[in-house]
């Protein structure tokens, strides 16, 4: 079986206990014993997670060689700058597991705030310090990756949200969602690499 949920802000990417956080037992639903989800998100990101119970998976979804994209949305502090995405999108180096690691080329581009759920609890508004949206795809995960690549070109991560792996979005879904996927979007989804960064749900505009 394989199910797609939006992770909430707060909640731990497994089903164990740990420092008295939310874990994904805590979700509405009724999961297969043996599921399990293929990566992570830390506690503070939210959005898509897949979870399954082949092992196979796995390494097809994680290893960079088969290049299957996720798609995030980050709110960044300041107004991010073209040399900044550019930067991104060619690779900057992070700090994994104590050493240098020069990250593989991206998508970063700018965009208008998204249409997501509200974050509970909200990102502080600051009204004198501008705040950015960026689209960033990746074909690699490693330990905070989008955290670090960000910070690396002078722009902290706000909120994190992971919008896409591959073809399938978080269109629709709200906060501790949980979708069943067919097997034949799970085939879809491995066959599938570099392809087009998935569309912006778009806020709509206040009247004036």
């Amino acid at each position: 079986m394989h199910y797609l949920i939006y992770k909430p802000f707060g909640m731990l990417s497994q089903f164990s206990p740990e420092g008295g956080k939310q874990t994904l037992a805590e979700l509405s639903f009724a999961f297969d014993r043996d599921v399990y989800p293929v990566g992570r998100l830390d506690a503070d990101s939210e959005g898509l997670l897949l979870l399954t119970n082949d092992k196979s998976i796995n390494h097809r979804l994680l290893d960079p060689r088969f290049a299957h994209e996720r798609t995030y949305f980050v709110q960044v502090d300041g107004a991010i700058t073209d040399e900044a995405l550019q930067q991104l999108a060619e690779g900057v180096t992070i700090t994994v597991d104590g050493k240098p690691h020069h990250t593989y080329p991206a998508v970063a581009r700018r965009i208008d705030e998204p249409n997501l759920p509200p974050r509970t609890p909200p990102i502080r508004f600051r009204a004198a310090i501008p705040t950015s949206w960026i689209s960033l795809t990746l074909t690699e995960g490693k330990n905070r990756q989008v955290r670090k690549m960000t910070a690396a070109v002078g722009f902290p991560t706000l909120r994190l949200v992971r919008w896409a792996i591959g073809q399938l979005t978080a269109e629709g879904m709200q906060p501790a969602d949980v979708r069943t996927i067919a097997e034949s979007d799970i085939t879809q989804l491995l066959n599938s690499n570099g392809s087009a960064s998935p569309r912006v749900p778009v806020r709509p505009r206040k009247r004036r």
